[in-house]
């Protein structure tokens, strides 16, 4: 089941990052920033293996990860507080539908590995006896709506979200989707890296899957073709990662009526009602020529290869929550074969980042009433300030921008809302039901919760001040149609350390510059630019500062097209050019910011190090860390940020306070001609 609570356009921020630094002991002596410089590496030819070089040297990817890093030891610091939440939960007895009585349930199903083993794939046979009975395409069509109540997405995708062009109001999206492997591109690259990926998945994962859900090796072999063939067709029809960035052509409102004009194979006015969705007249149609390859699907492709293909769907989304031989190939194929990882974490981990998808939330309450200080919320509320004042600054002095496309510019930034810590009012979760029945019992209901809240949306005024992350979350993001940045609580932490025993320089780089000034640059970047200051996709630009923005875009595309990576896999610029804005952006704001301060002013150093080289490595050690080669690859076809030691040599490379604080020459590789260092905000 997936247990999407909400699908966020244009969200962004410091992927769950893939980057880390050492713990330290209680008294806290030790540099965290100088202790991982890699002392044989020069800041001039790569700055990154400089900064970091010395923590990746000595801390070894582990085999249940495909990446190690910060985001990963901020998360086992929060996740042993959690488990300790879970473990207490589990013993006591609350009374039912009380918020330990649930984490104390969904604990113990998720841990009876006994129990799971015993119920076998149980837990979803009633699933695939629907499925074997279906007889016709009305059957087909109401397996596809009853999966989508559960948070799946076969066929197509499916959310709730503003109308990007009227912030006011929430619309129903559909989107292309239903496809196994991660991106369209992985069904066509020829490059052996994916087409070995590409055989695996035909050829060993789908017919492994379907014999472990009850087919014979002929029945199984035949069912993998059938299933491969119907997601090809789709993924054929899908547009490619850069091509799903242009907020304009990824907009389609139809009527209901033209929908089914789209589709006539589709009533969408019943399949809609079986999806539980009422009252809408009209939908956002991301990408009308996937939808008319359904058609030709639904036409050409014979019943009993969809019922292969929904089979498929329902044990791939189900195969986490139930027995080891299930579990142990879903892994193998997307843990180790897709991103490298050589076993799975702990099981004490997976049930909580389960848990923290059902019931985030209620998780929350407990988390920062016991672990965040407002001290610590108040430094962070003002360094959003700070951050804001210098865009402020900046764009008063951009020589390239006319003034009226300036002061909306300065309206927006003025009216973006600042999100931090953890939200006002909490999300009413007494509905959800959590009992001790089974594990993917309550995955099941969880989403399901998940899915009637989003769809009950749809009608209702847009509540402004509710949070899509929950504040034990290492990420951040901006949201467009809101025109706010949300900073839940552990984004800003540095494991092992108090937050009041680092230094300006250090938070500057590392919270001011790499997560609040990139999320505030994110609503400037090539797509949040395109909305105004209320969240509205709408023209606020003068044609001749629009013209002038893109020019500069160029210029970050190309220097990030550039980049090889592996062997011969390149960054996609057009892709990664959001994120790269917004690194670039969130640095110089950072910057700006931090000149202003004492530290900076009194200009002392602290371990031979300056404040500037200190601010530097601080935003450096946002992004430490490193993953295995097949991760990269993954990252390179499916993502839109680009790898972490491009993300600070790519942008540094722009920036001239980096090349003074770190005498960076002519004849370096960090070193750019002034004629291409990118110059947009």
């Amino acid at each position: 089941m997936n247990i999407n609570k909400s699908k966020l356009l244009l969200i962004s921020g410091l992927a769950i990052a893939t980057i880390s630094c050492n713990k330290q002991n209680a008294s806290q002596k030790k540099d965290f920033v100088k202790e991982n410089i890699d002392t044989t590496a020069k800041p001039g030819v790569d700055f990154f293996q400089y900064a970091n070089g010395g923590w990746t040297k000595l801390n070894p990817i582990p085999s249940a990860y495909s990446r190690w890093g910060i985001g990963n030891l901020v998360n086992d610091e929060i996740y042993d507080k959690l488990r300790k939440i879970n473990e207490d939960a589990a013993k006591a007895k609350e009374a039912e539908g009380s918020n330990s009585q649930k984490i104390g349930d969904f604990w113990h199903t998720g841990m009876d590995t006994v129990g799971i083993e015993k119920q076998g794939i149980q837990p979803i046979k009633a699933d695939i006896d629907r499925i074997a009975a279906i007889k016709d395409i009305n059957g087909v069509l109401n397996e596809i709506a009853y999966q989508h109540t559960l948070g799946d997405s076969p066929l197509f995708s499916m959310y709730v979200y503003q109308d990007t062009k009227n912030s006011e109001v929430m619309a129903l999206y559909l989107n292309q989707g239903g496809i196994g492997l991660p991106d369209r591109d992985y069904y066509f690259n020829k490059d052996g890296r994916t087409a070995a990926i590409r055989q695996d998945y035909q050829q060993k994962h789908l017919v492994n899957m379907f014999k472990l859900s009850g087919f014979d090796e002929s029945t199984a072999n035949k069912a993998a073709e059938n299933t491969y063939k119907i997601e090809e067709s789709l993924a054929k029809a899908s547009r490619k990662l850069e091509d799903l960035r242009d907020p304009y052509k990824n907009y389609n409102k139809l009527s209901v009526s033209d929908l089914n004009k789209l589709t006539p194979s589709i009533n969408w006015n019943d399949l809609l009602t079986k999806m539980k969705i009422k009252k809408i007249d009209s939908v956002i149609v991301g990408q009308p020529e996937f939808f008319k390859q359904i058609e030709v699907s639904l036409k050409s492709i014979p019943v009993d290869s969809w019922k292969e293909y929904l089979r498929w769907n329902m044990v791939s989304s189900s195969a986490s929550y139930l027995h080891k031989a299930l579990d142990d190939e879903n892994f193998r194929f997307y843990g180790t074969v897709l991103t490298g990882k050589k076993e799975q974490r702990p099981r004490w981990k997976r049930v909580l980042s389960s848990e923290e998808a059902v019931m985030g939330e209620v998780l929350g309450q407990l988390y920062v009433k016991e672990y965040y200080s407002e001290k610590t919320k108040k430094r962070y509320e003002d360094l959003v300030e700070a951050i804001r004042d210098a865009y402020k600054e900046r764009i008063k002095k951009l020589d390239w921008m006319s003034e009226p496309t300036k002061q909306k510019a300065l309206a927006k930034l003025a009216s973006m809302t600042k999100k931090v810590g953890y939200p006002d009012k909490w999300k009413d979760l007494s509905s959800l039901n959590i009992d001790r029945s089974s594990y993917l019992a309550n995955i099941k209901r969880g989403s399901e919760f998940w899915y009637k809240y989003n769809v009950d949306k749809l009608g209702k005024p847009v509540d402004r001040n509710e949070w899509e992350m929950t504040p034990q979350t290492y990420n951040a993001y901006y949201n467009p149609s809101n025109n706010e940045i949300v900073l839940p609580a552990a984004i800003f932490l540095v494991p092992g350390w108090n937050d009041e025993n680092i230094d300006d320089a250090v938070v500057y780089g590392y919270a001011a510059a790499s997560t609040i000034g990139h999320e505030i640059t994110h609503g400037f970047d090539d797509q949040g630019s395109q909305f105004d200051e209320k969240g509205n996709l709408k023209k606020w630009w003068t044609p001749e500062d629009e013209t002038k923005f893109k020019e500069r875009c160029q210029m970050i595309i190309k220097q990030f097209n550039d980049y090889k990576v592996l062997d011969s896999l390149h960054v996609n610029g057009d892709a990664t050019q959001g994120e790269n804005i917004a690194d670039l952006g969130g640095i110089l704001l950072g910057w700006d910011a931090f000149v202003k301060t004492e530290q900076y002013k009194k200009g002392k150093k602290i371990n031979g190090l300056t404040p500037a080289q200190r601010y530097f490595l601080g935003y450096a050690m946002g992004w430490l860390g490193h993953q295995r080669d097949e991760n990269l690859a993954n990252q390179i076809m499916t993502d839109v940020h680009a790898p972490a030691n491009l993300r600070v040599n790519g942008p540094f490379a722009n920036i001239p306070a980096f090349y003074e604080a770190f005498g960076i020459k002519q004849g370096d590789a960090m070193w750019r001609p002034d004629s291409l260092r990118v110059k947009i905000w």
